[in-house]
């Protein structure tokens, strides 16, 4: 099976991810919460579609996601939310250090949130020596941690200011799973919370419910 890289268009968002995939829900996220059309290429990791030719020309790190839009590639999730919010001004933050707090909270995320996605691998995907997750298990709930003390302080949002951003979107693409290795979000009450407002925002919903397994058109409803 190969992935479809036909254009749909220069000015039309493509989106290439994975139905399992936590990098490939965070831009199916954003774009779910902002209301803007795209299409949706599937790609299989369980079948290696990612290190076949044909994609390996779209993502030459040969894995999700990958966003296609006017003429650009941009790959890995991160710097997909960061180019989504500089082209589109959403979830972008309100002010100048809001924008760049959402950028750091993206940089830190890649760094260690990383470890709640590695564990849920782990116990779901793939078995590794007990040693290896008592590794990785501690700097997991280090994380989840950090980021429910950040938000006791009273704030909202991960960035500080009156609206979700791109912080909260990559964030929480990452930590949705965290059930899946074995970790319970109601340890973390300001955590949960902070949860609940996000999936209370129009467009939210949760990876299964979201990301198709096949290539999709969405419409879109309007940011």
């Amino acid at each position: 099976m190969t992935v479809n890289t036909a254009d749909a268009g220069a000015d039309r968002l493509v989106l290439f991810g994975s139905f399992t995939s936590s990098s490939s829900y965070k831009p199916m996220l954003y774009l779910s919460l902002s209301g803007l059309p795209f299409s949706f290429r599937t790609v299989n990791l369980k079948n290696g579609v990612q290190r076949e030719p044909t994609y390996l020309a779209v993502n030459r790190y040969g894995t999700v996601p990958a966003l296609r839009h006017q003429g650009l590639t941009i790959v890995h999730s991160n710097p997909i939310l960061d180019y989504l919010a500089r082209a589109t001004g959403i979830f972008a933050g309100a002010t100048e250090q809001e924008r760049w707090t959402a950028r750091e909270w993206l940089s830190w995320e890649a760094d260690q949130i990383t470890n709640v996605a590695k564990v849920r691998h782990y116990s779901r995907f793939r078995a590794v020596d007990p040693a290896v997750m008592a590794y990785f298990r501690p700097l997991a709930e280090a994380a989840l941690g950090f980021v429910n003390d950040t938000l006791s302080d009273g704030r909202d949002w991960l960035a500080g200011g009156e609206t979700a951003t791109i912080a909260d979107i990559g964030c929480w693409g990452r930590m949705v799973f965290m059930a899946e290795g074995g970790m319970d979000i109601t340890r973390y009450p300001a955590l949960a919370t902070w949860a609940a407002r996000l999936a209370a925002l129009p467009g939210f919903a949760l990876p299964y419910d979201l990301i198709p397994k096949k290539d999709t058109e969405f419409a879109g409803h309007g940011a």
